[in-house]
Parts: structure tokens; C-alpha cells; sequence
């Protein structure tokens, strides 16, 4: 029972910070427990490195506990990829990661985000809604299904200006 109530109770808030590329190995991590096709600590690092890219995370305890990262060009930003770790899903972390990042972007003079998403992803797609992206386009057979099967992939947009 105690066990239990420390497991509710006994997480600590996590703190947000810009991410870096020593953080790579526990993102690759997070990523890869978040996604069919996850990636590795060297594809992080070089995307941490990048000038165009911004990354924020959440720290747990000194633990991951959820990153996001967005790509910046020619005034837009692609969301790359958002994760939380099961402990902390279903607390507001991901939408606490998002409007930070949304606000640096908007810092940074981005006037646009974008971002994909399976259109079997409810709890994503309710996140976005809620945080005003509107979806834009579909693409059809995009993201691999089990059984060698495909689904699509819905591209959301949000205004910052």
C-alpha cells in the first residue's frame, strides 16, 4: 500500500528546460518506448546540435519524464516529435511542453507550426485541438499498422502571429 501511495504521491513536479545534446540518450530512450520506429541516441544528438532544431524536456526526479522537439525554417516550425513518459501521461505534461515550446517559437519569430499526427491518435489529436491547431491535409497509407498495413497521417497547423 505504501508503495502504491508513493507512486501517486511521490513523483515530483517536473521542471521544463531547453533540451540539449546531452540529453540525447534518455530522449532516444523516451522516443523509442513511444514509437514504432524510434530513434537512436546519435539521430537525437545531431538533431540537438542543430541550429534549426528546439528541444525542450521535462525533468522528473533527474529523470526524463517527456520531450519536444521542432525543426525552424523560413519562418514555420515542424513539430518533429512530442513524448511522455506512462508515469506522467494523462497529467497535463505534454500540453505544459507544448504552449513552452509554442511561446519560445513564437520568441524565435515563427509565425507557423505544423505537425503529423496518426489518425488513430486520439489523445494527440485532442491535445493539438485544445492548444488551437486546425488540421490542414491528410495523408493517406503514411505511418506502417501492424499486419502490413498503413494509416493515415493528419497535418495540423497553428498561427503563433
Amino acid at each position: 500500500m505504501i508503495a502504491l501511495f508513493k507512486r501517486w504521491f511521490g513523483r515530483a513536479s517536473p521542471t521544463l528546460a531547453e533540451a540539449s545534446a546531452r540529453d540525447a540518450p534518455a530522449i532516444a530512450k523516451l522516443h523509442g518506448q513511444s514509437f514504432q520506429r524510434g530513434w537512436s541516441d546519435g539521430e537525437v544528438e545531431a538533431l540537438l546540435r542543430d541550429r534549426t532544431v528546439l528541444g525542450h524536456r521535462a525533468l522528473a526526479g533527474g529523470r526524463l519524464a517527456g520531450f519536444i522537439m521542432s525543426r525552424i525554417a523560413a519562418g514555420e516550425a515542424e513539430i518533429l516529435s512530442i513524448a511522455v513518459g506512462h508515469a506522467y501521461q494523462g497529467r497535463g505534461l505534454a500540453r505544459q511542453m507544448l504552449d513552452l515550446h509554442l511561446r519560445r517559437l513564437a520568441g524565435l519569430g515563427v509565425e507557423a507550426v505544423f505537425l503529423e499526427v496518426g489518425e488513430d491518435n486520439e489523445p494527440a489529436k485532442k491535445l493539438y485541438a485544445r492548444a488551437g491547431f486546425q488540421e490542414v491535409a491528410r495523408r493517406a497509407n503514411y505511418y506502417p499498422a501492424p499486419g502490413g498495413k498503413h494509416r493515415a497521417a493528419l497535418v495540423f497547423r497553428r498561427n503563433l502571429v
